[in-house]
């Protein structure tokens, strides 16, 4: 394992060390074949599990939905070790953009799923609305657990693309609430990667949340931080993990130009996946300026379109476009060996200590400080 004394302390080195070394002897498959004939009947561990309420309560987010294979593979990964008591709290779909969003002012939904082993609901909301909710004691009957994750995230959340990143933010919310977090994420590749992966990535990054539980309880954890954790698309034959920094990297923006006639009356439309306020609050807006208002949907595309009626119509001569963003990957060459994205591509587990205030060197302090001096003296 190769470490760097920037945020990690000695004592989770040492943990992480100790676990991985002893995982040296067999595979992952391996490894869950002996768990499997060591562990007592389903029947009397479920009936421990129900009795035993002082286990460390885990709370998991992700950004790809309470449906996907990496949240799924965690949760289980967790469940079967029997030692905590997991929650979940995810969204309903997917919300990988959605940076640190909210949801304030409208109403959303909290529904129960079925992860065995878990108590977990699915929200019509981003992961920092599900985190808020499961830190706030209003869906649980707790307010603070040990441990939030957020995680198995499918795809990276590297460098710059943390900004973007709902992945990032669920953890960030959680470190802005006082409790203690990490965010996982499996470089994800397409055509390449397959489901078994994130089964793989739980494997490997299940001896890091054992050792974080472990010295957040021994309180020895650093405090003020929370890791980004990457995999590398192939898990389990990844290099071991590495203390790593935030690089610039970020995938580039593709703005696709769409035509209207691919939405027919796109003047004046809102997707589905929109929230019910902000539907609401168009149809007033529209009953309010036009006396009537007529909703439609358009299931093919599922659309649902607002047409005004009721007044003489006028004509808009506004010039009107529309785009379509998408994320392209993109190669670069890094040198830095201790950047993010540069020991991930090398098959390292990359582990960035992230912080909630950014840390300006020095130098450029200065600079910063003499250029706002001069900039003011001039305007004077």
């Amino acid at each position: 394992m190769t470490s760097k004394n920037n945020g990690l302390s000695a004592a989770l080195v040492s943990n992480l060390q100790d676990v991985l070394s002893k995982r040296k002897g067999g595979s992952v498959a391996e490894k869950e074949e002996e768990e499997e004939e060591e562990a007592p009947s389903t029947s009397i561990a479920a009936k421990e599990e129900e009795e035993d309420d002082s286990r460390p309560i885990v709370l998991v987010t992700n950004k790809d939905g309470s449906e996907s294979p990496g949240l799924v593979s965690l949760v289980e990964a967790l469940v079967g070790q029997g030692l905590y008591n997991v929650h979940v709290c995810a969204p309903q779909t997917d919300k990988s953009i959605s940076s640190h969003s909210m949801t304030p002012g409208e109403t959303i939904a909290a529904s129960s799923v079925d992860i065995k082993g878990a108590t977990a609901f699915e929200v019509s909301g981003t992961p920092v609305d599900c985190i808020s909710l499961g830190l706030s004691g209003a869906l649980f009957p707790w307010s603070k657990p040990i441990l939030v994750i957020c995680g198995i995230n499918q795809g990276t959340s590297c460098g710059n693309q943390m900004f973007y990143s709902g992945a990032v933010a669920g953890a960030r919310e959680a470190l802005v609430s006082g409790v203690p977090s990490l965010s996982i994420s499996l470089n994800w590749k397409k055509g390449e990667s397959k489901e078994s992966d994130f089964k793989d990535a739980a494997g490997v990054c299940l001896p890091l949340i054992n050792a974080t539980i472990r010295d957040i309880e021994a309180g020895v954890f650093p405090k003020g931080w929370s890791p980004n954790i990457e995999i590398p698309t192939s898990p389990s034959s990844n290099k071991g993990f590495k203390v790593t920094k935030q690089s610039m990297w970020r995938q580039s923006h593709s703005w696709q130009a769409v035509s209207a006639n691919r939405h027919p009356g796109a003047g004046n439309f809102m997707s589905n996946q929109q929230s019910l306020g902000a539907q609401l609050a168009q149809l007033g807006r529209d009953a309010s300026a036009a006396g009537a208002a007529r909703r439609f949907t358009t299931q093919k595309k599922s659309i649902v379109e607002i047409e005004s009626v009721g007044v003489a119509a006028k004509t808009d001569s506004r010039v009107k476009k529309y785009f379509r963003l998408e994320f392209v990957a993109k190669e670069q060459e890094h040198t830095d060996e201790d950047l993010d994205i540069k020991a991930l591509e090398d098959g390292f587990v990359s582990v960035t200590p992230l912080t909630l205030l950014p840390k300006m060197d020095s130098e450029t302090q200065a600079t910063v400080s003499e250029w706002i001096s001069k900039a003011l003296n001039a305007d004077q």
